[in-house]
């Protein structure tokens, strides 16, 4: 609850025109992509680093909960204000503070979209790695708050991997800067690493420093379709296995491929069981090699289930080629507005136990299941396709998605790649942590946040302390 005069210090800090009250306009910032919504009270338009660490102050002396989000694009929950309170929006810090192409540097304030970054790098020969698919709308808050990568993770990582610093106001409203501007450091603990993919739980974001990587000369794009998934998953292993690590290295299942051939003009064979899109990057003078060697690995030994592989010599081919990924999700909307998308990930060569795993789930529910991901890394988005209005459907769902994390762990899997916790994925999560683990992680969460003010009720299971 929202106690008298609050409102009016917090108009203070950030400006009477960067508080919204009136529940119409602070109801879209209750919602994030999971389609989740709780009504906040409040919602503030920080612009600086000093108005953060004021907010969180005043949040603290009132004990009022604050949720911090870019531009709401996660699909777990994580930015729903589930205890009503603040929603702080960081979309209108969107400052590049620094480019610095001598030490392959950008420093960002968190509400720059991932797209500007990499327009901004892109001047200077560079690029930042982590590319979601919501590249365009997604700020880079965002990407740090779930470790976000996208399918060049492959070959070069995620945030984690190509974030340098961080400066952040912590629950308690203290200021740190974490990390380095230098590419190697080790001094003192890496809290870095831990404050991004936290989901906004310990500390906010106000700025970023982020490591640059140099512009591939080239690029080529290939796409191997293949009677079954077993075949596709062994060939992901065998390129995986090769001295040429891809930059993309995407799966569809079978079921996939026949949704989008029923809604695109994609030229694909009957009977296909899964397709590999696959990009390689490098040298010019490499490029030729690469993709033979690449080629030679996807076909296998008396091509092992390949029915199709083919390599694009255009930029018009390469457009095709990915015309057949992008029309999945404009599929999947038209036949299910309301999907349930999960992001688990397995080792590469457990991939075929899973899918057919999921396959017989899908039997048993009576819930059709499409699958595609980064097949690269064991990043599979599983979409499970219900009706929320059917009860009868949502609760199969429901029983659906606790067999398929109990498959994923048994594989030696986790339960989310980057698409992170929230609120979707919260009660499972002491399923894979172990209670010791999760106690040590509920104390650094009360050291960083001593009266729990930051996105309460995400990340960990709501019951009682191991």
């Amino acid at each position: 609850m929202i106690p008298a005069g609050f409102q009016q210090q917090l108009a203070t800090i950030v400006g009477h025109d960067c508080v919204l009250s009136d529940t119409a306009d602070c109801w879209p910032y209750g919602y994030d992509n999971s389609r989740r919504h709780a009504q906040p009270e409040l919602v503030a338009f920080a612009t600086t680093h000093i108005q953060v660490r004021d907010i969180v102050l005043l949040c603290n002396i009132h004990n009022v909960a604050l949720v911090a989000r870019g531009r709401g694009t996660g699909t777990t929950g994580a930015t729903v204000p589930l205890r009503g309170g603040v929603v702080l929006s960081l979309e209108r810090m969107n400052r590049i503070i620094h480019v610095d192409p001598d030490n392959r540097v950008i420093v960002v304030e968190p509400g720059v979209t991932n797209q500007e970054v990499q327009n901004a790098a892109g001047k200077h020969g560079f690029f930042w790695p982590p590319d979601p698919t919501s590249a365009a709308y997604c700020t880079v808050g965002g990407n740090l708050a779930y470790n976000s990568a996208g399918p060049r993770a492959v070959k070069y990582g995620t945030p984690r991997e190509n974030t340098l610093g961080l400066r952040a106001i912590t629950g308690a409203g203290e200021e740190i800067h974490v990390g380095v501007y230098t590419t190697k450091g080790v001094v003192g603990y890496d809290l870095t690493r831990l404050v991004i993919g936290s989901e906004g739980t310990l500390a906010i974001i106000t700025e970023a420093t982020l490591k640059l990587t140099p512009l591939p000369e080239t690029k080529r794009t290939l796409r191997a379709i293949y009677s079954t998934v077993r075949a596709a998953a062994g060939a992901v292993s065998r390129i995986m296995a090769q001295p040429m690590t891809p930059c993309a290295l995407e799966f569809i299942d079978g079921r996939a491929i026949d949704m989008i051939r029923n809604y695109s003009k994609a030229d694909l064979p009957t009977g296909a069981g899964a397709l590999l899109m696959i990009e390689v990057d490098g040298p010019q003078v490499a490029m030729d090699e690469a993709v033979a060697a690449i080629t030679r690995t996807a076909q296998g030994t008396s091509n092992d289930g390949l029915m199709d592989i083919q390599v694009a010599r255009t930029q018009q081919e390469i457009s095709d080629m990915w015309a057949t990924r992008k029309a999945l999700s404009p599929a999947l909307r038209t036949i299910a507005p309301k999907k349930i998308n999960e992001d688990i990930v397995v080792p590469v060569s457990k991939m075929p136990e899973l899918i057919e795993g999921l396959e017989l789930l899908s039997k048993e529910f009576d819930i059709t299941i499409v699958n595609f991901g980064h097949a690269g890394n064991g990043n599979i988005h599983v979409n499970l396709l219900v009706n929320p209005e059917d009860a009868a459907q949502m609760h199969r769902a429901e029983q659906c998605l606790d067999q398929m994390f109990s498959l994923v762990l048994k594989l030696n899997g986790t339960l989310s790649g980057e698409h992170g916790v929230g609120i979707e994925k919260r009660d499972f999560i002491d399923r894979e942590i172990d209670p010791v683990t999760l106690k040590l992680m509920r104390q650094i969460k009360a050291q960083f946040d001593p009266k729990g003010i930051l996105n309460p009720d995400k990340m960990f299971p709501l019951h009682r302390e191991e």
